[in-house]
């Protein structure tokens, strides 16, 4: 097992190695396994670039988030102007369906509202914002609506942790209720954690996902 000290390296490097980012403006601090990420960047990418360098490491349990974005003042949009480039950007992303997506800013935080039929529609409606000037922060409250649940879903889903290289399938239990499925078991790090969620979400009609997976205390072998 990493102590504090071995990971808050880790961390350090990672986000020194990722060319987005400038890792001497990032503060992190460790404990038991939590990292604390602190600072200032000028754009949301960035602050979501960290994030998922962070928790891609091993040794990482769990990360809290307390970057800032702050926006040189030449560069600062008004939130009109945010809007409209908002709207552009889903207009551009031919995984979405603009005409079904609301927009809001209010001082540069976005919102994104409305529905889509796949969770990878949502997430690539963020991802289309997130690199875009001025914006300091995103929440995203569209809504899943494809409501077919395939009998075999939680066969589907064990069937693709069986083809995902980084999952040992056999400690993971998937329940399916409804639209709602249920992990868990244990996996070896954080990281395989956020990848047992992210397969899930490729299932068609799910909605939500409680993801109950420990860390296992087992030393990982490779």
């Amino acid at each position: 097992m990493k102590t504090d000290f071995e990971i808050q390296q880790d961390v350090m490097a990672e986000l020194l190695w990722e060319p987005a980012l400038d890792g001497t403006q990032i503060g992190v601090a460790v404990n038991q396994g939590v990292v604390m990420l602190s600072g200032v960047v000028d754009t949301y990418y960035k602050k979501v670039v960290a994030e998922k360098a962070t928790k891609k490491l091993s040794g990482v349990k769990a990360v809290a988030e307390e970057i800032k974005v702050v926006v040189p003042g030449s560069k600062t949009r008004s939130d009109v102007d945010i809007a409209k480039a908002v709207l552009n950007a889903l207009k551009w992303n031919s995984t979405v369906d603009e005409s079904k997506i609301k927009v809001q800013v209010e001082n540069a935080e976005v919102t994104l509202e409305g529905e889509a039929e796949w969770n990878f529609q949502k997430s690539s409606a963020q991802k289309a914002v997130e690199n875009l000037e001025s914006v300091s922060r995103i929440t995203n409250n569209i809504r899943v609506t494809n409501k077919v649940i395939a009998e075999d879903v939680k066969h589907k889903i064990a069937s693709a942790f069986q083809r995902h290289a980084s999952l040992d399938a056999n400690k993971i239990t998937v329940e399916v209720l409804g639209d709602k499925v249920i992990l868990t078991g244990t996996v070896r790090s954080y990281a395989e954690k956020r990848d047992a969620e992210l397969t899930v979400w490729s299932s068609p009609g799910v909605m939500s996902i409680e993801n109950r997976l420990e860390l296992s205390s087992e030393i990982p072998v490779y």
